[in-house]
């Protein structure tokens, strides 16, 4: 086994996947990212720059099989896994009324079961290792929810869910698990929001700014290093909502 940590990242490739990334090879782990695109090649030289072994895989973590031959092959590259982060998510918004199926299908099948599938996988290897540390990306529409998200804010609510369970589940092999509950951070998505719109999002926000993907990073990070946290959700949202 390697004296080098090894984290997994699912949605590794870009927005706050990619600044957990790179807040992990600052603490030089080595780094597996999976994504149903696979990275820019930009990102991946980026992160052995900073002298750290990068695994990238490209798959669909909503399929079990996949989810789990993507854990033996990071097993097998890097000899362990201490973290995993279940970052990737997709949205298909539509009013609950006019909703499609599919719409509401596709976004469980990986937000929700995606997550279950790679934590289901990685904990084998954990129990095995007697550590570990699994971290969940759920939303603040978990906690409000919003218009036109029920699908969205079913399987972050589920997420919340499943990561208490697991956390009582796992406890006693020293493994924690945890959620990032994330309100509004600036990314590209944010970048094309129309000025009024940001506006009326920002009024909600008693900080008055949106967050920063570094700053879902830092928690990500401390919750992973944190072996006295676990079952929580941690509110990164500038007080849009308190819980």
């Amino acid at each position: 086994m390697s004296d080098k940590k090894t984290v997994v990242i699912t949605g590794g490739s870009r927005g706050i996947g990619a600044a957990i990334a790179h807040r992990y090879a600052q603490e030089n782990y080595n780094i597996a990212i999976i994504s149903r695109s696979g990275s820019q090649a930009d990102h991946i030289q980026a992160l052995e720059a900073e002298g750290v072994q990068v695994v990238d895989l490209k798959g669909d973590i909503a399929d079990s099989d996949f989810a789990k031959a993507a854990i033996k092959e990071i097993r097998s590259h890097f000899g362990r896994i201490d973290v995993l982060v279940n970052n990737a998510g997709i949205t298909k918004d539509g009013l609950m009324m006019r909703m499609k199926s599919d719409a509401f299908d596709d976004v469980l099948a990986v937000n929700l079961k995606g997550a279950f599938n790679m934590m289901q996988a990685v904990s084998k290897v954990m129990l095995k290792q007697k550590a570990g540390a699994i971290i969940n990306m759920a939303s603040v529409v978990a906690q409000t929810g919003n218009v036109g998200q029920v699908n969205y804010a079913a399987s972050k609510a589920g997420l919340i869910g499943m990561t208490k369970t697991a956390a009582r589940e796992l406890g006693g092999f020293g493994i924690t698990v945890n959620a990032i509950a994330p309100g509004y951070i600036e990314t590209e998505m944010t970048d094309a929001i129309p000025n009024e719109n940001k506006a009326a999002m920002l009024a909600m926000i008693p900080l008055g700014r949106f967050g920063q993907v570094d700053e879902i990073a830092d928690v990500c990070y401390h919750l992973s290093q944190a072996t006295y946290i676990t079952g929580s959700t941690i509110d990164v949202n500038g007080g849009m909502y308190m819980n």
